[in-house]
């Protein structure tokens, strides 16, 4: 938990202050952030030893948490920069917001599959109307309802508008998402933490976690520079009006 609220404080200070090298940023997330999952990914593998009951299905764990956290991470973050765009009414934060948006559905839609399947080898079953899994799966409706209804709107600063409150709307069910198996009985384990995993499980966890964080940070910057430069289409003004008939060949 004091590890997620970190990680999001970092980000959301480096939204503020990274115009200046945010094309640094973006290359360096693109190399460095696989780079990171990859190490990750191979110790948790081949190194890490397996889980006492889950035998090596457990190993999923590895992509299935840091994709879990990462993906309330920028709902989080799509949520702060949807008040800063109401706010302050600039178009920047609403472009930045889209991207983290569109980074969280992604790795919504990873986490239901992975959970799916490492379901299926413990459960017995691909899914389960279990609390967690069912708000997990409106997180990923809600947060997909507004990329949609953002598709629907007509001009930039509409669409600007209804994103973001549609994007403060949407993320009621993130902390629901979190807290759920806490407040209820649930199939769902209780989030684990470093100290109640083997420690040399915690290493992997925090690789692959820091690895999807630059490559999804590198995502974000990608898609605000795309968004921005659909908006920057958009807004050209149209040429006037090609003359016809006996006035075009005077």
């Amino acid at each position: 938990m004091i590890t997620f609220f970190f990680a999001f404080l970092v980000l959301g200070a480096f939204m503020l202050f990274v115009d200046r090298y945010e094309d640094q940023v973006r290359r360096t997330g693109s190399w460095l952030g696989p780079v990171l999952l990859i190490a990750g990914s191979y110790l948790g593998l081949f190194v890490a030893p397996p889980e006492r009951h889950m035998g090596e299905v457990q190993r999923i764990m590895y992509v299935h948490v840091p994709s879990a956290k990462i993906a309330m991470l920028f709902y989080l973050l799509a949520f702060t920069l949807a008040i800063v765009s109401l706010w302050t009414g600039k178009k920047r934060w609403d472009d930045r917001m889209t991207g983290a948006i569109e980074v969280g559905v992604v790795l919504n839609a990873l986490l239901l599959v992975q959970g799916s399947i490492w379901g299926r080898a413990t459960w017995g079953v691909w899914w389960d109307w279990d609390v967690r899994l069912t708000t997990s799966l409106v997180m990923l409706l809600l947060f997909g309802g507004v990329l949609t209804l953002r598709g629907m709107a007509g001009s930039p600063e509409r669409r600007r508008r209804w994103s973001a409150v549609a994007t403060i709307i949407a993320f009621v069910d993130v902390p629901l998402v979190y807290f759920c198996v806490r407040w209820w009985r649930s199939l769902h384990q209780v989030q684990s933490s470093p100290e109640t995993v083997d420690a040399a499980m915690v290493l992997p966890l925090r690789l692959n976690f820091s690895g999807l964080l630059l490559i999804g940070l590198a995502c974000v910057l990608w898609r605000a520079a795309i968004e921005r430069a659909r908006r920057d289409h958009e807004e050209v003004p149209l040429p006037e009006r090609i003359p016809t008939g006996e006035s075009a060949n005077a």
